[in-house]
C-alpha cells in the first residue's frame, strides 16, 4: 500500500509531504486530530471522528476548514493511497493546525488553518494477541491535571514518555493515572475491567480521552444486556478484576491478560474471559454494519 498525504490542498505522496517549520503544529504542537482506520476498505465511524475534530476544534478556538471539505479530502487521500482493491486496510490521521505565521505564542499570529491528511498501511496488533492478552503496566508518570483532556490535540509528549516507560517493563500499553493515583487511560486507549459479570471503567473526571470505540464497546454491553459502570478504579482494582481489556480504534477490543503494577499479576485465569470475548464479536458486528451504512451513503 502506498502512503499519501493532503497537505496543502493536493494529494502527494511521503517523500513530498513537507510541513513548513514556521507551522504552529510543528512549533507548539497547537494542533489538532482523530485517528481511525479502515474497515472493508472504508473509514470507521468517521462521523463520530469528524464530530470529535469539531469539538476539539471549539474547545482550542481553531477554526477548521468546513466538514465537507474535510471528508473531501479524507476520501481523496484514501483513493489515491489504494489503487489496489486487493490491498489490505488504512490508517487514517486526519490533523489540522492552526497555520504559519511569525513565530509567537499568539495564536492571532497564524495564518489559515493547514488540513493534513495522512493515509498509510495499518500497524494492527498481532493476531495472537486477541487470543493471548495483552500485558500493561502502571507507570509511575501521571496524567497533568491542567490539560483538557477532552481535546485530541497533537501534544503528546506525556503519552510517549508513558509508553516508553511500559516498554521497558515488556508491555504493550501502559496504565496513566491521575494524580489521586486513580485508573485514567492508557497512552492510546481506554481500559475497563470486569468483576462479577459488570463491565467497569474510569470516568471522565479523572481526565481521559473518552474514545470512539469506548463510547461504541459501552453502547453494545448495555444493549447486550451487560451492566456498565463509570467510577474511578485504583490500580488494586485491576490486579483483582476478572478480566481486563483495552479499546482504541485501530485496536478494537484487546484482552489483557497480565498487568505489570509493583510485580507482576496474571488477571483471572491468565485468558481472555467471556465477557471480554463477547464484546469483541459485539463491536465487531458494529464495525460492519458501520462500514455497510458508509458504502449505503456514498455509493
Amino acid at each position: 500500500m502506498a502512503t499519501r498525504v493532503w497537505l496543502d490542498g493536493m494529494v502527494t505522496d511521503a517523500a513530498g509531504a513537507r510541513v513548513p517549520v514556521f507551522d504552529r503544529g510543528f512549533l507548539y504542537g497547537d494542533s489538532i486530530f482523530e485517528a481511525t482506520r479502515t474497515w472493508g476498505g472504508v473509514p470507521l465511524f468517521l462521523s463520530e471522528h469528524l464530530d470529535r475534530l469539531e469539538r476539539s476544534a471549539a474547545s482550542v478556538e481553531l477554526t477548521p476548514p468546513p466538514r465537507a471539505e474535510i471528508e473531501a479530502a479524507t476520501l481523496a487521500t484514501l483513493a489515491a493511497a489504494n489503487q489496489d482493491p486487493g490491498q489490505g486496510e488504512s490508517n487514517l490521521r486526519i490533523i489540522v493546525t492552526r497555520g504559519e505565521g511569525e513565530q509567537g505564542l499568539d495564536p492571532a499570529l497564524a495564518g489559515a488553518p493547514r488540513l493534513v491528511v495522512i493515509v498509510r498501511e495499518v500497524a494492527l496488533p498481532a493476531p495472537e494477541l486477541y487470543l493471548t492478552g495483552a500485558k500493561l503496566a502502571v507507570v509511575r508518570r501521571r496524567k497533568d491535571a491542567g490539560r483538557d483532556h477532552s481535546v485530541k490535540s497533537s501534544n503528546y509528549l506525556e503519552n510517549l514518555l508513558a509508553l516508553a516507560e511500559a516498554k521497558r517493563d515488556g508491555a504493550h500499553e501502559a496504565v496513566m493515572l491521575d494524580g489521586e493515583g486513580r485508573v485514567a487511560e492508557g497512552t492510546t486507549s481506554n481500559l475497563f475491567l470486569v468483576k462479577a459479570g459488570r463491565v467497569v471503567t474510569p470516568d471522565v473526571g479523572v481526565g481521559l480521552l473518552p474514545g470512539i470505540t469506548r463510547a461504541q464497546v459501552m453502547d453494545a454491553a448495555r444493549g447486550d444486556g451487560i451492566v456498565v459502570e463509570e467510577s474511578r478504579p485504583r490500580p488494586a482494582d485491576l490486579v483483582g478484576a476478572d478480566e481486563l481489556f483495552l479499546t482504541s480504534s485501530v485496536r478494537g477490543v484487546l484482552p489483557v491478560t497480565r498487568l505489570e503494577a509493583g510485580g507482576e499479576h496474571r488477571i483471572g485465569d491468565g485468558r481472555p474471559g467471556p465477557v471480554t470475548r463477547r464484546l469483541m464479536e459485539l463491536y465487531q458486528a458494529r464495525c460492519e454494519r458501520d462500514a455497510a451504512a458508509f458504502r449505503a451513503r456514498h455509493g
